[in-house]
């Protein structure tokens, strides 16, 4: 059904939108409409960005998150030896990038399956080009602990790093994150919070 370059089965992830529909890329589009097997972190979101995007997902759907991406990855695989493309996409940006995705990757590399990526969209490297700091080196932390001893300690052992970190953070903790990021790092360290990226009301501060 796919008709990506070639007719061999694949894993392909793709990056979906952070915020703006119109980041979407032909690919994305190609991919949703013709995949095999679509295996979205939330089917829901999967139904609402392809009806946005005035798409139409006409391969299988299945549900592929956190809490059983282990357990379907070897039947994703099984279904790619067969010669079908599965499409595994996340809410919002690249999979496996804090999203599922990754045990599907290493199984397929165990199983010598082909895994390729349809790029786009993607926080981190969003905020890194917005943010003023140095981009040639950087390192990518995640989300912090949620507790405030936890990630404070886990800051004290990012103290040395002279490297642009990245860090993801929920909104309702962004206040309490940011008291332990000036208690830990100093103020004096240049930092940027960004939210809303891509939409009307992105903000930078700096």
């Amino acid at each position: 059904m796919c008709n990506e370059e070639d007719s061999l089965g694949k894993v392909v992830l793709a990056a979906t939108p952070i915020g703006n529909m119109a980041d979407a890329s032909a690919r994305l589009i190609n991919l949703l409409e013709t995949a095999d097997i679509v295996a979205a972190e939330d089917t829901r979101r999967l139904y609402d960005l392809a009806n946005r995007l005035g798409v139409h997902v006409s391969g299988s759907v299945i549900a592929y998150h956190d809490h059983n991406e282990r357990n379907k990855a070897d039947g994703l695989l099984d279904k790619v030896e067969q010669g079908s493309t599965v499409l595994v996409v996340s809410d919002a940006g690249m999979p496996t990038i804090n999203d599922p995705g990754l045990a599907v990757v290493r199984r397929a590399i165990e199983r010598d399956l082909p895994v390729t990526c349809a790029p786009g969209p993607s926080a981190v490297l969003d905020a890194l080009a917005l943010s003023g700091l140095p981009t040639d080196r950087f390192c990518y932390e995640g989300f912090l602990p949620r507790k405030s001893g936890e990630r404070q300690q886990h800051l004290r052992s990012l103290k040395a790093e002279r490297r642009t970190i990245v860090f993801y953070e929920a909104p309702h903790r962004i206040a309490e994150a940011m008291e332990d990021i000036l208690a830990v790092l100093g103020s004096n360290r240049p930092m940027a919070l960004c939210r809303e990226l891509t939409k009307d009301f992105e903000e930078i501060r700096r």
